[in-house]
């Protein structure tokens, strides 16, 4: 097995491993985030050498979930508590302590390549508006509704810390909240995670937002375990993410789409430009795609003005029917469960779409589904 050696603090970790036969690479931490797409890394493993730091970097959670057959020994001075669960939650299993010595590291390194791939994890896809009040979490609800009908179960998770809408819009009364799971990151497995939710007749989970103000900044730590917790348990997992919040949106590593919601505003567009280009620049281009809420076609601006300020394509555009969004919420339902109007089957079109199906309406009534939602209803 080859194995790249990340932030070693001299060259003993590489000198151990070339006495036992191994072939390492040295790398920088800051490296590793290039290494995670990388197909020569499902035949590699990585020795993170954490002597002298006290937190595991958030993309080995990331490399463990793309390359499942990969995986990072981590070196530490102690057998440190804290750090410990940190790197536990991020997918690492094997720990080695002072003194390093050959026969250990080579043996934590080959339990490695034993060991059979985790299950895939699910797939986790993000909301953030250009701005406040434009349909952002009416648009998670009815994606997230739309994947657990298909899948039999989806989280949505109100990234809003405190006073967010999405289990109102979603018709739901949790008695726990996303601020409970970031007090009690210690507990956090899957039956804690199960305990929190508010779950919906139609296989909809919903992590709500609190109706309390968390003390305190919130640690961007916690909400990427928050996430990777989630998409280790859920085939979907939903995210509406504030825009004002930096916190929240450092924390996307994990998130397989990352979409931009605008609408016909010229401060609306202005601000999800600006939006979109920074997320473009923190997690690639590919991962952050742009739609249009409420579209008119008759506004002043059109689809390509607002392209250009996006400096790309838009993915979707939604028709404008506020009186049937308003209803909705009203009576918290939503919209994709009572498909028979323009506005519903362009949500449920557009969740099919991140969920990998391609085809038109009328070629989907002729043929049998493929990717995400064929795996799911060809089992029914």
């Amino acid at each position: 097995m080859h194995v790249y050696v990340a932030g070693a603090v001299n060259r003993q970790i590489e000198e151990l491993l070339h006495a036992s036969g191994v072939r390492t690479t040295p790398c920088s931490i800051d490296e590793l985030t290039g290494l995670a797409s990388q197909p020569t890394l499902q035949s590699s493993a990585i020795v993170l050498d954490l002597r002298e730091h006290s937190s595991v970097p958030p993309t080995v959670a990331l490399i463990n979930r793309q390359n499942l057959s990969a995986g990072v020994v981590v070196v530490a001075a102690s057998l440190d508590p804290a750090l410990m669960l940190e790197a536990m939650r991020a997918g690492v299993t094997e720990f080695v302590t002072e003194p390093v010595t050959q026969a250990e590291l080579k043996s934590a390194v080959d339990r490695l390549a034993t060991k059979r791939p985790s299950p895939e994890p699910g797939r986790v896809f993000a909301f953030v508006g250009g701005k406040g009040g434009i349909g952002t979490t009416t648009l998670a609800v009815n994606v997230a509704t739309t994947l657990a009908r298909a899948a039999s179960s989806a989280l949505l998770i109100d990234l809003h810390v405190a006073y967010g809408d999405a289990a109102l819009f979603a018709g739901v009364e949790p008695r726990f909240s996303v601020a409970d799971a970031l007090e009690n990151m210690s507990r956090l497995d899957a039956a804690f995670l199960r305990s929190l939710v508010g779950r919906t007749k139609f296989g909809l989970d919903v992590l709500a937002s609190s109706d309390r103000a968390i003390v305190g900044p919130i640690d961007v730590r916690a909400v990427r375990a928050l996430i990777d917790c989630a998409a280790r348990h859920y085939p979907c997992v939903v995210l509406d993410v504030p825009r004002t919040d930096s916190a929240m949106l450092d924390a996307l590593e994990l998130v397989t789409r990352i979409v931009v919601v605008a609408n016909q505003e010229l401060a609306t567009v202005r601000s999800a430009g600006r939006m979109a280009a920074a997320l473009r620049q923190r997690y690639g281009k590919d991962r952050v795609a742009v739609v249009v809420s409420r579209f008119d076609q008759l506004a002043e601006i059109g689809r390509s003005e607002i392209e250009r300020v996006m400096g790309g394509p838009i993915s979707h555009q939604f028709p404008s029917n506020y009186r049937l969004a308003l209803g909705a919420l009203t009576v918290g339902r939503p919209l994709v469960l009572d498909n028979h109007n323009k506005l519903a089957a362009s949500f449920e079109s557009f969740a099919k779409g991140l969920a990998g199906v391609t085809e038109t309406v009328e070629t989907a009534e002729r043929e049998r589904p493929s990717g995400l939602f064929g795996r799911f209803t060809s089992k029914s």
